[in-house]
């Protein structure tokens, strides 16, 4: 009963406006901070890292594919060397903003497709593990995925995710579209304490499948996402302080 709860935002860049980062901050425990290529620019990222240091959030790298028109939601062919040198300048430029503001770096987590590509090939997730060793820091990723596989395979700690607002396939891979749907926020918490208790969601086909996690990502983008990160967190709250049932004599 001690999951996490971690959040893509930060995606705002010029005169845009993506999510209100400011009430969702309240609860959330860690900021995935958008890098400047599927989203953000100097400006966001100062100000999304100076709002995360006043809430006490601790702040992770969210970087993508170089894809801003497509918000990093569609897959690119890169060699792995492009992968991992667009991973190491992204994260460097948000290590920039983090040391001004004297907070360390806590995790990189990928974004959208780059994120997807990496669950299911080997080689992009290698890329992936092998930028991230660069800073020394985890990464967030899908359990049984190439993401568990690969990442503590390279040597970096791993740590999964589950995710309150987008579909599961049969498969146990994340559906990623372009735009998030809304979602009911009851729902979306009963189906994360669902998740956490017994290990079980619905896919999109109907069936049970098994999902483990130390985390739970909502995103700043979903409609309603303030709404959503509140009631995930209140409903883990409730869980971290109900009384545990006494073990059997």
């Amino acid at each position: 009963m001690t999951w996490t709860i971690n959040c893509d935002m930060g995606e705002s860049y010029g005169l845009y406006t993506m999510g209100d980062d400011a009430g969702i901050m309240r609860f959330i425990t860690e900021a995935n901070v958008a890098c400047g290529f599927h989203a953000a620019d100097p400006m966001v990222m100062r100000r999304t890292v100076q709002l995360a240091r006043r809430f006490g959030v601790k702040v992770g790298a969210h970087p993508s594919l170089p894809d801003r028109e497509g918000f990093g939601r569609r897959e690119m062919k890169l060699r792995p060397a492009e992968v991992a040198n667009a991973v190491i300048y992204q994260v460097g430029a948000l290590k920039g903003f983090l040391a001004a503001e004297g907070l360390p770096l806590n995790h990189i987590k990928p974004h959208g497709a780059l994120y997807g590509m990496a669950a299911k090939d080997a080689e992009v997730a290698r890329a992936i593990a092998e930028a991230a060793a660069v800073f020394g820091v985890p990464l967030y990723g899908l359990c049984g995925t190439q993401h568990e596989v690969v990442y503590p395979g390279n040597g970096t700690p791993f740590v999964g995710e589950f995710y309150a607002d987008l579909d599961y396939g049969p498969d146990g891979h994340l559906v990623i579209t372009r735009e998030h749907h809304a979602v009911d926020p009851t729902q979306a918490a009963e189906r994360v304490l669902r998740a956490m208790r017994d290990g079980k969601v619905i896919a999109l086909d109907g069936s049970d499948i098994p999902v483990r996690a130390q985390s739970v990502c909502v995103h700043s983008d979903t409609p309603g996402a303030v709404a959503v990160a509140r009631a995930v967190f209140e409903i883990l709250q409730a869980a971290r302080t109900a009384p545990q049932p006494a073990p059997a004599s």
